[in-house]
């Protein structure tokens, strides 16, 4: 019989963590597992437990929990016989959504019963591991806005977006990448965002990389160039439904390796997370080193388009509609003060 532990974050972004140990008992495979429930009590202890884990030879460790659950759990389990499986419950959950692991939480435990587990690659920004995206430019500004907002959802990133993103000025970048080959390309320009991509999205299903692949020992890498205001819906619509790569404004290539140089330091994000780095930037891919239960009927392509931004676009709609009403009550109370 298989071991396997389940690390839940009480805090992070939505789901019903509470009932993750019902749902166990009720839902898991006991014929085939023998579970344990933890629960995490401080920042990074996620990553303790997940490396104890690996340690005494447990056979899957759950991420229950958002995108940074994900990050820690995984980065402990990299390099060992442990698999990583999720149980999604965070505000954006990248990489479940790449591997199309269910938002619900029972179908994601049906996932966990078929057992099937695969070899993955993860990728590294000067020496920090990461499974979905790393960059710099606008996403890490944005990153380390969302951050100090203490307010996860798809609704603050939006609020973020249209207020901090104003202020946002464009830098220029040095790119020095390897490519399958092993040969060397140069590209210098002014860019709004440069993103390294091991998974198809950021999360909440925007695909910055739709071609991405986990399994090709390669980074496509992402370069958006400066635009204009008006461009931005258009950059947003193809941002949610898989067609970023056609816009004009946007390069794309594949690349093991890259080093990055800006005029000067600055935010990074890893997997969302920012951290700041100074004016020379490493990305690199690890193959084929670290095990995930993944969805067996995964399509190899992420749902379809159209279906991403109806999502997107009720989400939006039922956060608008909540803070219209937040708005107006605040304008109310200003003018009974005066």
């Amino acid at each position: 019989m298989k071991q396997i532990l389940f690390i839940v974050n009480p805090i992070s972004g939505k789901g019903r963590r509470e009932d993750v140990a019902s749902l166990v008992e009720s839902r898991l495979d006991h014929s085939l597992f023998e579970s344990q429930v933890v629960y995490t009590e401080y920042a990074g202890h996620a990553a303790e437990i997940a490396a104890s884990a690996a340690n005494r030879g447990v056979d899957v460790v759950v991420a229950v929990g958002g995108d940074g659950t994900v990050n820690e759990v995984a980065r402990s389990l990299v390099h060992t016989s442990t698999a990583l499986a999720i149980l999604p419950c965070g505000s954006g959950n990248g990489l479940a959504r790449h591997l199309q692991i269910p938002m619900d939480m029972e179908r994601a435990i049906d996932i966990i019963n078929q057992d099937c587990v695969h070899t993955l690659d993860y990728g590294r920004i000067n020496g920090f591991p990461f499974f979905c995206t790393c960059g710099m430019g606008f996403d890490a500004f944005l990153s380390q806005k969302f951050a100090e907002a203490g307010k996860r959802g798809l609704s603050t990133y939006i609020e973020k977006t249209l207020t901090d993103g104003l202020r946002y000025k464009p830098e220029t970048y040095t790119i020095t990448s390897i490519n399958s080959d092993g040969n060397t390309e140069l590209l210098s320009q002014k860019a709004f965002l440069i993103t390294c991509a091991n998974a198809t999205q950021f999360g909440n299903n925007a695909m910055i990389a739709p071609q991405a692949s986990m399994k090709d020992g390669l980074l496509d890498i992402i370069v958006i160039e400066p635009f204009l205001a008006i461009e931005s819906p258009a950059i947003a619509v193809q941002l949610f439904n898989g067609t970023l790569q056609h816009n004009s404004r946007v390069k794309t290539f594949k690349a093991r390796e890259l080093t990055i140089r800006r005029n000067n330091e600055g935010p990074v994000h890893c997997d969302g997370d920012p951290f700041t780095t100074g004016q020379d930037i490493n990305v690199s891919i690890v193959p084929q080193s670290f095990k995930v239960v993944v969805n067996p009927e995964a399509n190899g392509h992420n749902e379809n388009g159209m279906m991403i931004i109806g999502e997107y676009m009720q989400q939006w709609r039922k956060q608008a509609r909540r803070d219209i009403k937040r708005i107006n009550k605040a304008l109310l109370e200003r003018l009974r003060k005066k």
